[in-house]
């Protein structure tokens, strides 16, 4: 069964974004704000820069102790060498491709275009939808 459930059946579509031009600390608060672990960061046609997770929230934090202050744009501190997914790939091998990684989401593609995130808990709530 859970074999014929693919990415777009659980990914989000209705996406907190950022722009590189962000402050970190207002995406910091931002992320804290939605309980969520990253945000795409986007130009302005929405196309897909890199992701702004919690980790790079952490190498804010460090340069702040280091350098006894907090500023910063979101696209210095961005990751941009992302994984990403496609929409209709399945359920299965997208937690397969999370086993062996520290990236908590991954950007979901359908023919090209940025469509949404997926996540760990996304694929949880998967295996549980079915029981």
């Amino acid at each position: 069964m859970l074999a014929k459930i693919i990415v777009s059946d659980y990914m989000t579509k209705r996406l907190v974004t950022l722009t590189p031009d962000t402050n970190v600390i207002d995406a910091i608060k931002k992320l804290l704000d939605h309980h969520i672990t990253c945000a795409p960061v986007v130009d302005q046609r929405g196309h897909l820069l890199g992701m702004f997770s919690e980790k790079d929230g952490m190498k804010v934090f460090l340069e702040s102790v280091y350098n006894q202050g907090m500023s910063g744009k979101v696209g210095d501190y961005m990751t941009t060498d992302t994984i990403s997914v496609d929409a209709e790939s399945s359920i299965v091998d997208l937690a397969e491709k999370f086993q062996p990684s520290s990236v908590r989401s991954f950007p979901v593609f359908r023919e090209g275009e940025f469509v949404g995130i997926i996540s760990r808990t996304d694929v949880l709530k998967a295996l549980v939808a079915i029981e």
